[in-house]
Parts: structure tokens; C-alpha cells; sequence
């Protein structure tokens, strides 16, 4: 996860990148003195919004579109069109569900297989 989660950070098509692994994480050292290690779990905000989101869905290739997060494969999902489709665009902005948001579930497969996915699947948005 926290291979993918650096290439993330340094790719021109991503607006900013949550895991609790990155320095830039703003509560990176709690996570650090409280955990032996930093999950699995990200996510990240693809410039362009909801239309980028969506693309990035209908291209990706290696992970898996789920609604829910955490296998042993590696899991994506664009929360705005899939999980919370139906909840109000004020409520969903109020909890920190942007129109951009991907949340990704980093399985077993080769690390360079998966940064490959994502970097085809942003170089089409």
C-alpha cells in the first residue's frame, strides 16, 4: 500500500492522497507510535471531479470495482457513483465525500502490476 500510495502522491492527475503511511498524512505520528504498521487502506482525489472519477472507473484494469473494501485482491471504488449514489451532494461534500474520491483496498497482487493499472487508468482521464 504504501508503494502505491508514494507513486499516488507524485502523480500530475492526483488532486491529494490519504494513508497513514505518507508523511503528509496529517496525523502520520499518532499513526506511527500507535501502530506497528499502516493498513491497506487509501484513498485519493483524482483532478476533475465526479467525470474523472467515473472514467477512472470504466478504465482501470488489476483492481477490482467494489462497494465494499478489504480482500486479499485489490479492491477500487468511486464512493460518489457507487456507496453513497443516493445520499444528498450537500451531505456527501459535509462528511468528506468529494466528487473525486477513490478509496482502493491494496491486496496481494505485484505492486508494480497494480501502480501500472492506476497510472493507464489516470493517463486516460
Amino acid at each position: 500500500a504504501m508503494a502505491v500510495a508514494t507513486f499516488l502522491e507524485s502523480h500530475p492527475k492526483v488532486e491529494q492522497v490519504r494513508y497513514p503511511g505518507l508523511e503528509s498524512f496529517d496525523q502520520y505520528e499518532l499513526a506511527s507510535r500507535q501502530a506497528s504498521g499502516y493498513g491497506a487502506m487509501a484513498w485519493f482525489e483524482v483532478k476533475g471531479g465526479l467525470a474523472a472519477g467515473k472514467k477512472l472507473m470504466d478504465t482501470v484494469d488489476v483492481w477490482t470495482l467494489a462497494e465494499n473494501l478489504g480482500s486479499v485482491e485489490s479492491l477500487i471504488t468511486h464512493p460518489v457513483t457507487m456507496t453513497h449514489a443516493d445520499v444528498e451532494e450537500s451531505e456527501r461534500k459535509r462528511v468528506g465525500i468529494i466528487d473525486g474520491l477513490v478509496r482502493l483496498s491494496v491486496g496481494l497482487e505485484d505492486v508494480e502490476d497494480l501502480i501500472g493499472a492506476l497510472d493507464k487508468a489516470l493517463a486516460g482521464v
